[in-house]
C-alpha cells in the first residue's frame, strides 16, 4: 500500500472534497511553482522524477495539484482530453480521471493505485500534461520542437512527430552540443527575448535508437502510453553529456532527411513557424492569440531548412550554422 489517509467517503463528504492528503511537495517544473498534495509517495516520487532538478526561475502565483489515490481500479487507458470555458478534462475510466480550473491554475486529479505505481503513465497521462496545459494558459508557450546549443544559443529543430527530433538532438550532444530538449521547448510568455527553456534530464527515443547509439543498447524499449514503442533515458546516464535549462533561440531548423546532397536552404521564417503555431493545442481565443504573439517573437530570427541522409550531415551543417554572424 503506497497510499494514505483514509479514503472512505462519509455521508457528509461522498463527493471526497474534504479528504486528509497529508503529504505535499513544492516542485518548480520549468521554473514555476507547483505545490502538490497527495495521500500517495508515489505521487511525489512520480512528480521528483519529472521536476526535482529544477530551481524557482519565475515570481509568477502557483500552479496547484490535488492527486486523490484510490485503491480499486485499473492501470489508466489512453484518455480522452476535453475542454469548455475554463475547465478541463482529462478522463481515461471512472477510476483514473481529473478537472482543471484554468483560470485558477489548479487541478484535481483521481487516479488508481496500479496508475500511481506506474510513474510513466502517470507522469504522461496526468501529473506532466496537466502541469504544461495549466502553465500553458499565462506563464509558457511549448513548442512541438527540439533545442540544442552552444554558447548559449540554440538551434529549435522542428519538424512532425517522426522527423528525427530526438535522435538529432542527442547526436548534436554527442558531439559537444548542449542538450536542451527532445520534443517540446517553451518559450516564457512575459520575457522580451527569444529566451527558451526545455526538459534537459530526460530523453525519449523510438525503438532501434541502439542501433545508431551503442551507448543505448542496454536500455529496454517498452510501449509509452501514447502506444509507441519507445526508450526514456536520464541523462544523468551519460556524465559526458552537457545539458542546460535554457538558451536564446539563434535559428528554426526545420528537418527534411531524405537521401541526396545535404544542404541547409534559407527560408521564410514564418514558413518555418507555422507548424509550431498549428501544433499546439488550442485553449481558446485569448490564450492562442497570446501563443501567436509570443511565439511571433520568432519572425525575425534565421531559417533553414536541412536537407540531410547522416546525422554526421546533419551535424557539420549544423556547427556551420552556429558559427555563422548573428544577424541584427
Amino acid at each position: 500500500m503506497r497510499t494514505t489517509g483514509d479514503l472512505k467517503a462519509s455521508r457528509l463528504d461522498p463527493l471526497l472534497h474534504d479528504i486528509d492528503l497529508p503529504l505535499v511537495a513544492t516542485l518548480h517544473p520549468l521554473g514555476v511553482r507547483l505545490d502538490i498534495a497527495t495521500n500517495s509517495c508515489d505521487v511525489l516520487e512520480a512528480a521528483e522524477e519529472c521536476w526535482g532538478r529544477y530551481r524557482p526561475e519565475f515570481p509568477y502565483p502557483p500552479l496547484s495539484f490535488r492527486v486523490i489515490v484510490q485503491p480499486k481500479g485499473r492501470l489508466a487507458r489512453p484518455p480522452a482530453f476535453r475542454c469548455h470555458g475554463h475547465l478541463y478534462a482529462v478522463v481515461s475510466d471512472m477510476h483514473n480521471f481529473a478537472i482543471a480550473d484554468l483560470d485558477r491554475l489548479s487541478a484535481c486529479i483521481f487516479v488508481s493505485e496500479k496508475t500511481a505505481a506506474e510513474h510513466t503513465w502517470l507522469r504522461w497521462f496526468f501529473v506532466e500534461a496537466l502541469c504544461y496545459a495549466l502553465a500553458a494558459q499565462r506563464y509558457l508557450v511549448p513548442l512541438h520542437a527540439a533545442c540544442v546549443a552552444r554558447s548559449g544559443v540554440g538551434a529549435l529543430l522542428c519538424g512532425p512527430s517522426g522527423a528525427g527530433k530526438s535522435t538529432l538532438a542527442f547526436a548534436c550532444a554527442r558531439a559537444g552540443w548542449d542538450f536542451v530538449s527532445d520534443d517540446c521547448t517553451f518559450l516564457v510568455t512575459d520575457a522580451d527575448d527569444r529566451m527558451a527553456i526545455g526538459k534537459p534530464h530526460h530523453a525519449r527515443f523510438r525503438d532501434g535508437a541502439g542501433a545508431l547509439f551503442r551507448e543505448l543498447e542496454g536500455y529496454v524499449a517498452r510501449a509509452l502510453p501514447h502506444g509507441k514503442l519507445s526508450i526514456e533515458i536520464p541523462l544523468s546516464a551519460f556524465p559526458e553529456i552537457s545539458t542546460a535549462v535554457r538558451c536564446r533561440i539563434g535559428c528554426l531548423v526545420a528537418l527534411d532527411r531524405r537521401p541526396g546532397a545535404a544542404r541547409a536552404a534559407r527560408m521564410p521564417s514564418g514558413e518555418a513557424i507555422e507548424p509550431l503555431l498549428q501544433a499546439g493545442p488550442f485553449y481558446g481565443a485569448e490564450v492562442a492569440a497570446r501563443h501567436r504573439q509570443v511565439i511571433g517573437r520568432l519572425l525575425g530570427v534565421p531559417a533553414y531548412r536541412l536537407h540531410y541522409e547522416t546525422l554526421d550531415d546533419a551535424i557539420g551543417l549544423l556547427r556551420e550554422l552556429a558559427a555563422a554572424p548573428e544577424e541584427p
